[in-house]
């Protein structure tokens, strides 16, 4: 696929302006020089036994983040539980579960420049916990996700992201994706809730 306007990593001045205005809106932000640092970073922020969900998400995959939380043993890692639920009988129960983690753990499809960040889904799985159900999220974001304003990021997701998710579960699965679900977070209201690790890398979409 060739590459779009969107896949190059922003450079130094666009991240610092994305970590201000998101900082003026509530959330915390490090930046990273890289997805190893934020794999270690994960650590720190999230202490042995929390119960975490991840969303689904390339740079979690990519980045080893996913395997860390949800096959290390050190976490009560939800997305296991849940795939071995029945999904008729539990229905319930996963619901809940995927609500209201103690932690989120996840990314977006892109980062405003002046302070939003926007989460596309097919299934909306991950929403209801990065929107504020979980007591504390956490999102890993690549520098090519920085994108000057709202509308931007919009263009970014339905020209950039879902062919490349497409793709994915074309070959996953046997169907293409959807941009069913969107969310877009223009602030924090709960002081510390909301973790932005913003990456100097680009990985992911």
């Amino acid at each position: 696929m060739p590459t779009t306007p969107f896949a190059g990593p922003a450079p130094a001045q666009r991240l610092e302006r994305a970590a201000t205005a998101l900082t003026a809106h509530g959330f915390t932000v490090e930046i990273l020089d890289d997805a190893a640092a934020a794999r270690t970073r994960i650590k720190d922020l999230i202490p042995e036994g929390a119960g975490v969900f991840t969303g689904a998400s390339e740079t979690l995959r990519l980045s080893g983040i996913d395997e860390d939380i949800n096959n290390s043993g050190r976490y009560d890692a939800i997305k296991p539980r849940v795939l071995a639920m029945d999904r008729v009988t539990g229905a319930d129960d996963i619901r809940r579960l995927l609500a209201s983690p103690d932690f989120i753990v996840s990314s977006v499809a892109a980062v405003t420049e002046t302070g939003s960040l926007v989460v596309a889904s097919g299934s909306g799985s991950q929403l209801p916990g990065c929107a504020g159900g979980a007591a504390r999220a956490i999102w890993i974001v690549g520098a090519q996700k920085v994108v000057p304003d709202l509308s931007t990021a919009l263009r970014r997701v339905e020209d950039h992201c879902l062919p490349l998710e497409s793709a994915r579960t074309q070959e996953a699965y046997g169907w293409p994706s959807a941009i069913n679900r969107l969310l877009i977070l223009n602030a924090e209201p709960r002081p510390g809730r909301g973790t932005v690790l913003l990456l100097r890398e680009a990985i992911g979409y």
